[in-house]
């Protein structure tokens, strides 16, 4: 690329200004790319914030995945399992765990629960000790007909620490028939928050008292794991179970919280789609303004032929002067997106207070904020798409222009 094909370009593009609507539509070319490129990093960055979210707040406190005996005894000797399971160095932590579906009942209200018995003294669970204050967290540990419930099923019975409420556990007789639910009191210890939908039925109560109730003889049903890597769990609870020496029900996170990845991974891939045609359209701009440009230049193109300009020369004049556009847009773009990415969640929170609504909701969400992480990757690759879409709109303007034959254009 010579110097004289950079100068030419210039001054190409400083004549344009004698055609205001070859001004307008080179104009309209380099918005286009810099809005797409500034849209694509943002929402881009909103996807990676949602991800690092859930990766983690939600998965940082629900377990990745879970082995629950098919036997309604439980799982036979758990604590053999769990000590060689342990020497896994997949596996983060790992804990017995019982799980009943149940009803909480305080006065004339009542709520459908999902109830977990935990054993609340190992280290395994101590991550729990982060959805609650330390008190209600000892309160809890030391008071074993103590119960914890979820901060939407708290508001829902409207009861606070110290409460006593019901849990009544359906129960089946031998004739295939219902008998009267069983009943047991419990006091709140306090209340768990983890964000969205799972606040609004959970509850946890002790390992053994779980398993009490139930009439799980093995004192736990099952396994629940934590990885390293949360995205690890299907193929390894896969692998986990297929190996266990019991029957077994397999369960991971992307059963009951897969929706909220998928729909993270949709919209990323939408949003490459639909903001790539995006840029591809602005980048069509670029074609119109170098062939009208190609048009007022004809007798400029005759006279450097005559001179002896090569048609390369020509070629790499006209496409410099539309990658001027694709690099003023890119970088425009790209410069405005990453630093609104860096304070979106600011921005967010002062329109918030300026329109006085909540963008998310923490009972429908996870999280009550818009996060944003810019990823460096991703900058590049917008940047790469941008040029070289640029790039190519440049090409048969360009060639057109080196096909001009002086000979013609001089003798009009």
């Amino acid at each position: 690329m010579s110097m004289l094909s950079v100068q030419l370009a210039w001054r190409f593009r400083q004549g344009k200004g004698q055609n205001g609507f070859a001004s307008f539509i080179s104009a309209s070319s380099t918005v286009g790319i810099a809005l797409g490129c500034f849209v694509m990093i943002l929402l881009l960055s909103v996807m990676n914030g949602f991800e690092k979210e859930l990766k983690e707040r939600l998965l940082g406190v629900i377990p990745h995945g879970e082995l629950i005996a098919v036997s309604a005894d439980g799982m036979r000797q758990w604590q053999q399992h769990q000590q060689a399971l342990q020497q896994d160095p997949r596996i983060a932590y790992l804990a017995p765990v019982t799980k009943m579906m149940a009803m909480i009942q305080t006065g004339n209200k009542m709520k459908a629960v999902e109830v977990t018995g935990i054993q609340a003294r190992t280290l395994a669970e101590s991550r729990l000790q982060g959805m609650t204050t330390e008190m209600q967290w000892q309160q809890f540990v030391s008071a074993q007909n103590s119960i914890l419930l979820g901060q939407g099923v708290m508001e829902k019975l409207e009861v606070s620490p110290g409460s006593k409420v019901q849990l009544l556990m359906p129960q089946q007789s031998l004739q295939g028939g219902f008998k009267p639910p069983r009943s047991v009191w419990f006091e709140v210890a306090g209340s768990v928050r983890i964000g969205g939908e799972l606040d609004n039925h959970m509850a946890m109560i002790h390992l053994q008292q779980a398993s009490d109730i139930l009439g799980v003889k093995s004192g736990a049903q099952g396994l629940e794991f934590g990885f390293d890597d949360p995205f690890d769990a299907p193929a390894l609870m896969q692998e986990l179970g297929f190996a266990f020496d019991q029957h077994v029900y397999i369960s991971d996170w992307t059963r009951t919280q897969g929706h909220l990845y998928k729909d993270i991974q949709l919209v990323r891939a939408v949003v490459y789609l639909a903001l790539t045609l995006l840029i591809a359209v602005a980048c069509f701009n670029i074609v119109s303004t170098l062939v009208m440009a190609v048009n007022d230049k004809r007798h400029e193109i005759a006279m450097l032929k005559t001179l002896g300009a090569r048609d390369g020369l020509i070629v790499q004049s006209f496409m410099l002067q539309g990658i001027f556009n694709g690099i003023i847009g890119t970088a425009v773009g790209i410069a405005s997106g990453v630093v609104v990415s860096v304070y979106l969640s600011e921005i967010a929170l002062w329109l918030e207070q300026i329109i006085g609504m909540q963008l998310l909701s923490g009972d429908i969400y996870f999280i009550d904020f818009l996060p944003s992480q810019v990823n460096s990757s991703e900058v590049i690759i917008t940047a790469v798409i941008a040029l070289s879409l640029s790039v190519l709109a440049t090409l048969y303007p360009a060639f057109k222009a080196a096909r001009i034959e002086p000979a013609k254009v001089l003798n009009h």
